[in-house]
């Protein structure tokens, strides 16, 4: 199985998201600074994400974007769903106990 560019850095975007997810909306050039992808890029992936309601954003000075919902909610597989012509629904991550 192989997951193209475009997946790994939605997946990325994501991991970063989850991560500051108690920080509200999170601005494009904030994420493209810590990610380290292209604005260009960036916005393309995103757009996607958010089309598949996984993102919500808001716009004006205090925009940006965050997860729609608990980062423990997601899969990775429907993280790549909305992002590569491939079907990755098999793909989960292990819950783990603490």
């Amino acid at each position: 199985m192989n997951v193209t560019s475009k997946g790994r850095y939605a997946l990325r975007i994501m991991i970063y998201l989850a991560q500051h997810s108690d920080e509200g909306y999170i601005s494009l050039k904030t994420i493209s600074d810590r990610t380290e992808l292209s604005m260009k890029y960036l916005e393309m992936i995103v757009g996607n994400l958010k089309k598949a309601q996984l993102v919500d954003s808001t716009r004006g000075k205090e925009g940006g974007y965050k997860l729609s919902r608990k980062p423990e909610e997601y899969n990775v597989g429907e993280i790549l769903n909305c992002i590569e012509a491939v079907s990755y629904t098999h793909l989960t991550l292990p819950t783990t106990s603490r």
